[in-house]
């Protein structure tokens, strides 16, 4: 629902929500808030995003959101995947190169299995911030607060201290990391007619590599076919300016946690809707997608009141402690009018709690009439601590839930729209299996997280041709193993 107000001098009408201001969540209960000692140098750095320029826009934004409603209708699929938490040094060219080839591979394996179109959306460019089950922790005996990402204190023991300053480099670092992603897809990184080295040798189990290749082998035949018969216009592989067809550039977006609400607030703007000229909207202009954390969703908290004024497409977290009653309730609130795709909901449970919650949910939510995406987060319900005495995460354990999620959803005549990982382009050791057959003994080589495990470039790879297996043989396929 909106109400509208005239601004006749600019001939448009403001359309936000009843009762709604970027401001009005500062009158509600707030949970997982940051209290810096300096409340004064706050202000001045607030102030200063206040005036920064937009890091995206609001055609962006709603082709996101035509995207999503494809999703959420079955028309297309949702991959979102990044980092847990990003540190400013993943700003530069390696690491942002790594997640977006490998977030592009396996969409390519995705569009393979499905035949439908697969929606990009990346942790990053924003994903600086992390919510605590504590404010404080012991370290040597003494107790310290809590690391809470990099844009609002410092990983070392000595360098806890909120700092506004920080705020400020997570605009400046989001801003530079969406202008490289833009410039490097404008100049062809995402060309499929060079899918960048499809490199198997981690795959240990002949079997399993021999299934991965003839999967890769169809992928280039295909490419090649249409390179043949004239379908595919750029199939030379020139950049200069001509327009791109589909098979040179694809879109990804940007996506974080909403978390700490005064900087979301500084980057919330009164901006004309480019589908309707007449009409001013409030957007978050920091990323396209923000979602609300399992730990933040109260139905009178601030971070529910913020997030039902923007047009953002909205991502909420839905666990065990989801009341199915609850989840119609939040529906209604941050989406009144049950605009498809409008709502993402991540669900993730735990392998051992799928069959018990996930079904209340969706039976929930058809009774409500809400066309939302639905999207399976089978990592944060199944971390665990290793022999090795780190947080890690194990891919059967993965694998099952996002299975058990298919069959549910199937089950009961819904339909699973997407999947929520987290992950890295970089071969790292921090979660076990795959088809590396990471052990928990290898977990310290390269064990690199500041926050919870993510699944490495090859276990992401992995998750993406066992979902495509799944899709080819729903297709009518014979002769593949089931998810």
């Amino acid at each position: 629902m909106s109400s509208r107000s005239a601004t006749p001098s600019q001939f448009t009408t403001i359309v936000a929500a009843k009762d709604w201001t970027p401001t009005s969540w500062q009158s509600k209960p707030i949970k997982q808030d940051v209290d810096y000692p300096d409340q004064a140098h706050l202000q001045r750095v607030l102030e200063k995003i206040g005036r920064l320029p937009p890091m995206v826009v609001p055609g962006e934004i709603h082709r996101l959101r035509r995207q999503l409603a494809d999703v959420a209708m079955g028309k297309a699929f949702l991959l979102q995947g990044g980092d847990c938490a990003e540190l400013f040094d993943y700003c530069s060219q390696s690491p942002i190169e790594s997640k977006l080839k490998v977030l592009l591979q396996m969409s390519l394996v995705l569009v393979w299995g499905a035949r439908m179109p697969v929606v990009r959306i990346a942790r990053m460019a924003g994903q600086y911030a992390k919510p605590r089950s504590k404010p404080t922790e012991m370290h040597e005996g003494k107790e310290i607060l809590s690391y809470r990402g990099d844009n609002v204190n410092g990983y070392a023991p000595d360098d806890r201290t909120p700092d506004p300053e920080r705020l400020l480099g997570a605009y400046f670092h989001s801003a530079a990391t969406l202008n490289y992603v833009r410039s490097i897809l404008g100049e062809g990184f995402a060309d499929l007619h060079h899918p960048s080295n499809w490199n198997l040798h981690h795959v240990k189990s002949s079997t399993l590599r021999q299934e991965y290749q003839s999967i890769v082998d169809r992928l280039t035949d295909a490419l090649d076919f249409m390179k043949t018969i004239g379908a595919d216009p750029n199939a030379g592989g020139s950049h200069d300016g001509s327009p791109l067809s589909t098979l040179n550039t694809v879109d990804i977006f940007a996506s974080h946690e909403g978390l700490l609400l005064e900087y979301e607030q500084a980057l919330t703007r009164l901006l004309t809707d480019p589908n309707d000229p007449s009409q001013r909207k409030y957007y978050n202009v920091g990323t396209h997608f923000i979602w609300i954390g399992d730990r933040t969703r109260q139905l009178d908290g601030a971070h529910v009141e913020y997030f039902r004024g923007i047009e953002n497409p909205i991502g909420v977290k839905c666990g065990p402690s989801m009341k199915p009653e609850e989840l119609v309730d939040l529906l209604n609130i941050l989406d009144a009018d049950k605009r498809p795709g409008k709502i993402t909901l991540i669900t993730r449970y735990g392998v051992d709690q799928v069959e018990k919650y996930l079904p209340g949910h969706i039976q929930a939510v058809q009774d409500s009439g809400h066309i939302v995406v639905w999207a399976c987060d089978p990592m944060h319900g199944n971390t665990k601590q290793s022999v090795s005495g780190v947080k890690t995460r194990h891919l059967i354990d993965i694998t099952k839930e996002l299975s058990q999620a298919i069959r549910i959803h199937k089950r009961l005549g819904s339909h699973l729209g997407g999947v929520h990982f987290e992950l890295t382009g970089d071969r790292v050791t921090e979660c076990v299996g795959g088809s590396m057959e990471l052990m928990d003994a290898e977990l310290l080589d390269r064990y690199e997280t500041h926050c919870d495990p993510r699944l490495n470039y090859e276990q992401a790879l992995d998750m993406a041709f066992l979902i495509a297996k799944y899709q080819e043989k729903q297709r009518g396929f014979s002769g593949m193993t089931s998810l």
